[in-house]
């Protein structure tokens, strides 16, 4: 039924169509942007405006950006030799963010899922193959996530570089600060004490 009238009524059926937000949370969400200062509501929506039309990719590394090539792409001081792959530009702000690691990225933009009908052709590896076959690469780090669509994407990249003799490694994952080990699964400690080294 229609309670509200027919635009807060369609403010939550947009809303509620964003993952990770239900009906309860986008009818909260959509009385609150109602409730917001006209000034603050136009911001968010020019917001969202400007983002859907001036974000792109970047034409190296697939990262969303404004400006082509990206900044990453586009700075000196980075180490272009050393690609790390990740699924996603939250992955890379991830890595950003430990500030140890000079390298450039490639996002695929998801992984190889199967199940979800994800094929090698719906992300962006042949983007990365061309970008490998054209620069002078020594290392490409594939730090995709730690789980079945992760590994398989692993594995599947490792197939296709190994012919360009190209270094490919794996980040180490293992148990996280802070965890106890008794409720940490053996895939995970297995793989901890294979990724060990010396302190």
């Amino acid at each position: 039924m229609n309670f509200y009238g027919n635009p807060i009524t369609r403010l939550i059926e947009e809303l509620s169509g964003l993952p990770g937000i239900g009906g309860k949370s986008a009818q909260r969400l959509a009385f609150y942007i109602i409730n917001m200062p006209k000034e603050k509501a136009y911001a968010l929506s020019e917001a969202i405006r400007d983002a859907k039309e001036n974000i792109k990719y970047c034409s190296v590394c697939c990262n969303l950006t404004d400006d082509d090539p990206c900044y990453i792409c586009d700075n000196p001081k980075r180490n272009h030799k050393i690609i790390m792959v990740v699924e996603d530009p939250r992955d890379m702000a991830a890595y950003e963010k430990t500030r140890e690691f000079n390298g450039v990225y490639h996002v695929l933009h998801g992984a190889i899922s199967p199940m979800l009908g994800i094929g090698p052709q719906d992300i962006k590896i042949k983007e990365l193959l061309e970008r490998v076959g054209k620069e002078d690469t020594d290392e490409v780090i594939i730090a995709t996530n730690p789980n079945v669509e992760g590994e398989a994407t692993a594995m599947y990249i490792n197939k296709l570089l190994k012919p360009l003799g190209v270094k490919v490694t794996r980040i180490a994952n293992g148990v996280p600060v802070g965890g106890d080990l008794e409720y940490i699964d053996e895939v995970t400690l297995s793989r901890a004490l294979e990724g060990r080294r010396e302190m």
